[in-house]
């Protein structure tokens, strides 16, 4: 089973965050300029929180609060599971289906050196499974 490691490997390196002080408006605008459906937000170099869409759309739409006036710290998970280069994509699975998470934080010796999307972990999923597939069928045609 492959690593978080080789999985981060294949993205691009740099970690798009925001601040916590900033208006939710202005995280909605980097995700949707960088494609992505979640942010680590971060104190200087500590991770402490993580904002998603469903935080936008569960603590500010149904709330009736206004996107540029409402910070990020008021909205944000606090509660962050992450884990490290060195969890299999299989562990990472489990955390998502567990817990109902769509992104992972990746820390390594307490620094943020990626963000992992229950996207990233499928297609490593469906990677394996296929080169399973072509194994099998070498040594069945063998």
């Amino acid at each position: 089973m492959r690593t978080v490691r080789q999985l981060l490997d294949g993205k691009p390196h740099e970690v798009i965050t925001i601040g916590p002080d900033a208006p939710v408006l202005e995280a909605l605008r980097v995700m949707a300029e960088h494609e992505i459906g979640a942010l680590p937000v971060m104190e200087g170099a500590s991770l402490v929180g993580i904002v998603s869409e469903r935080d936008y759309a569960r603590k500010v739409v149904l709330q009736g609060r206004a996107s540029k006036d409402t910070p990020v710290r008021e909205i944000m998970t606090r509660q962050v599971r992450t884990v490290s280069p060195a969890d299999t994509v299989e562990h990472c699975m489990q955390l998502v289906t567990d817990r109902r998470i769509r992104h992972l934080p990746v820390l390594e010796d307490g620094r943020l050196v990626g963000i992992l999307s229950i996207g990233d972990l499928v297609k490593a999923v469906i990677e394996e499974q296929q080169q399973t597939l072509e194994h099998l069928q070498r040594y069945i045609a063998s």
